[in-house]
């Protein structure tokens, strides 16, 4: 049986109005609590519980994949094509290390151990790219129903004569003389009171233990090269205004062998003429005569699958409103569509002729109304 996944608020145990500062600070308090090397009488308890404490402040400490967990919780908006996968859960999201944290986790562990990290120096081992955000426009009508896309992107991909070791071709990385392929460099200082050691990034190979003597020519030794590509999106039906599209490994490449990032799209749905909505409902205002209201009549009202016809009862008023079932919006994940509310607008004529002026008057006489015709007020 699959283990279901805690709340990430649980997790960080903060409220999900919680600010950055907060769950940076309960997170900070956490960290330090169940670091496995604090436990190493319950080493494999805490592990599993930094691991977890480690994926949720990565979700809710970024702000858009914290828009997408409020809006779709761990198993993401997967009742559609594959092409969204990377809906489906957070698992991706973090660095290579598991470490998807916008601060530096060496104030913690030197609560533990004096200083510095006993942990390796991970920039030697693979790193996942980095992730793209991008917008895309659609129609009310593309949103509603869904619709394929082409968008067209800016990003680095992996160099196509060195496979991204950055070297040039027959050669290959050295080891960095400067640390010796450690990554990092030790200094010792001697004061009145001892002698202290420090550990800093090794500035020749800035931490990657390697040094390239003769770059790829193609990619100056990056490893990447920039390229424009065009991007085939798939809009599921009934996604909304400001909701996220995710496309897993179509961000920028990793590095030594890193998995890619992944592609975020920020839908932006324009407005509509007639319509206008709120989760799965539409909203729309639909005119009618005097008589129609007054009489009763069949109207025209309209949806996005075309005109229907409605009863409209004797005696409506201007500001009813009416309700046609399952005419609104299937939104992502939804089973059923939502409903359409329609607004009666009871339209005022503005010029009579003089058989219309007549009826009106004879109408306005049986009902006993009493005015003065020929003092009538103008609007202004």
């Amino acid at each position: 049986m699959a283990e279901t996944k805690r709340d990430y608020y649980e997790v960080l145990g903060v409220s999900k109005t919680a600010t950055d500062e907060e769950l940076k600070k309960a997170y900070r308090k956490l960290a330090k609590q169940y670091h496995p090397d604090a436990n190493p009488d319950n080493r494999e308890e805490a592990e599993k519980k930094f691991k977890e404490l480690n994926e949720a402040y990565e979700v809710l400490s970024d702000k858009q994949k914290r828009s997408m967990y409020d809006q779709f919780g761990h198993s993401g908006p997967n009742g559609y094509s594959n092409d969204f996968s990377g809906f489906s859960g957070f698992e991706g999201f973090g660095g290579g290390n598991g470490f998807g944290v916008d601060f530096d986790l060496n104030d913690i562990f030197s609560s533990f151990f004096g200083g510095g990290s006993r942990r390796g120096n991970t920039k030697n081992g693979p790193m996942r790219g980095r992730d793209i955000k991008t917008r895309i426009e659609i129609t009310f009508e593309e949103a509603a129903f869904g619709t394929a896309k082409e968008i067209t992107i800016n990003r680095d991909e992996t160099c196509d004569t060195c496979h991204g070791s950055g070297c040039k071709p027959g050669t290959s990385t050295e080891t960095c003389k400067v640390c010796n392929g450690s990554g990092q460099v030790r200094t010792t200082q001697n004061t009145i009171l001892g002698s202290f050691t420090s550990v800093k990034t090794c500035d020749h190979c800035a931490g990657t233990g390697k040094v390239i003597s003769n770059p790829c020519q193609t990619c100056k030794g990056r490893g990447t090269v920039r390229k424009q590509r065009t991007i085939k999106v798939k809009i599921p039906e009934g996604i909304d205004n400001g909701q996220i599209i995710s496309l897993r490994g179509e961000g920028e490449p990793g590095l030594r062998g890193g998995p890619a990032g992944d592609l975020y799209i920020t839908v932006s749905v324009k407005s509509h003429a007639i319509f206008t909505r709120k989760g799965d409902s539409i909203f729309c205002n639909v005119h009618v005569s005097f008589p129609e209201a007054a009489l009763g009549a069949i109207i025209n009202v309209p949806t996005l699958q075309g005109n229907v016809e409605y009863d409209l009862a004797e005696g409506t008023q201007t500001g009813s409103i009416f309700t046609l079932k399952g005419k609104g919006i299937k939104g992502v994940n939804a089973r059923n569509a939502g409903d359409l509310y329609f607004t009666v607008v009871v339209d005022v004529p503005k010029k009579l002729n003089k058989e219309q002026r007549e009826i009106l008057m004879n109408y306005a006489q049986a009902s006993g109304e009493k005015f003065e015709t020929g003092k009538r007020k103008k609007f202004f």
